[in-house]
């Protein structure tokens, strides 16, 4: 089994077109003895804008964008890349791959070519399975600093290099190969066919979505009985009480935290408090601790803030 490491990049990058400029690739054995290597540049037929995120400078390529006008155009370069992608005796890998598959994609509808038709893994998936953590995406200098692999990068074959030498690094610390790390983590592998991407997948991945939709699910239960008792409550408050012009907001936390809420904000109504979902409303912030969002937009509006163990202490007082 040999494995193909690639990396794109392209002189833009809109929603419906990706003009590639560069195609860069490692070919390795199951060992990772790199067998070949090459940047193919091409003439990406238009002008390049490469901004940042938000729309500022973006990365500068390390080419002379001049000289990309003496290159073949994609639809030239078309049959080799595919062969090599489409190869039944390689794994691809990529680095983020999602978005350098959806590349060729745009650039094979751009010059009216057929779809191309391969499976993909990708090496900052890999990690996210290995630390368990999919909350965020890994950069390549980032994986590479971490397992100690230097690289050049935003040249397409630098960055396909370092992608294989982060690979290896990451199998070398797992103790198994590719195929091994797929088997590992239940990982599968992401797919393009008639024009079409699917991402990759993996067992943990799914545990995790399972349990942050399960994690959300709880937290509206748990908001909406909150809430359907402040609603039924509020109007029956004592009056008069020594709360009397005081309006309470907890932070999402407290609130969430079920029947605890429900006997403070009880007590608050018992002693002629009201309560608020909106922060800036209240003159009463209670939390387990300063900071976030809603804090921030209490203190600006002036109100006090009171630690929960406070409330809690001073409503006891009282009972």
């Amino acid at each position: 089994m040999k494995y193909v490491f690639f990396d794109i990049e392209c002189a833009c990058v809109f929603k419906y077109a990706a003009k590639i400029c560069a195609f860069g690739y490692v070919v390795t054995d199951g060992q990772f003895n790199v067998l070949a290597r090459e940047d193919i540049l091409m003439d990406p037929k238009g002008k390049f804008h490469l901004t940042g995120r938000k729309g500022g400078e973006g990365l500068v390529l390390p080419y002379e964008y001049e000289d990309f006008k003496k290159y073949p155009l994609f639809r030239e370069e078309y049959p080799r890349i595919k062969a090599l992608l489409e190869d039944k005796d390689s794994i691809v890998l990529g680095h983020a791959t999602l978005n350098d598959v959806n590349y060729l994609n745009l650039e094979t509808k751009r010059y009216r070519l057929p779809s191309f038709r391969f499976i993909f893994h990708d090496t900052q998936f890999f990690w996210m399975n290995t630390e368990g953590d999919y909350t965020r995406q890994v950069g390549l200098g980032v994986m590479a600093e971490h397992l100690g692999v230097e690289f050049t990068p935003h040249r397409a074959v630098d960055d396909a290099y370092a992608t294989m030498r982060v690979c290896e690094a990451l199998c070398k610390r797992e103790g198994v190969d590719v195929e091994g790390l797929i088997a590992r983590y239940g990982i599968r592998g992401g797919r393009i066919g008639n024009y079409r991407v699917q991402n990759v997948s993996s067992a943990g991945q799914k545990a995790y979505y399972a349990a942050r939709e399960k994690e959300r699910e709880e937290y509206h239960r748990a908001h909406e009985e909150f809430y359907r008792y402040v609603n039924k409550y509020m109007h029956r408050r004592r009056k008069g009480g020594r709360l009397e012009g005081k309006v309470f907001c907890f932070a999402k936390d407290v609130e969430i935290d079920v029947p605890m809420s429900v006997d403070l904000v009880a007590a608050i109504f018992n002693s002629g408090g009201k309560y608020t979902s909106h922060p800036a409303e209240c003159n009463v912030y209670i939390a387990r601790s300063e900071g976030g969002t809603r804090f921030e937009s209490a203190m600006k509006s002036g109100a006090d803030f009171i630690t929960l163990a406070r409330l809690q202490e001073s409503l006891s007082e009282e009972a």
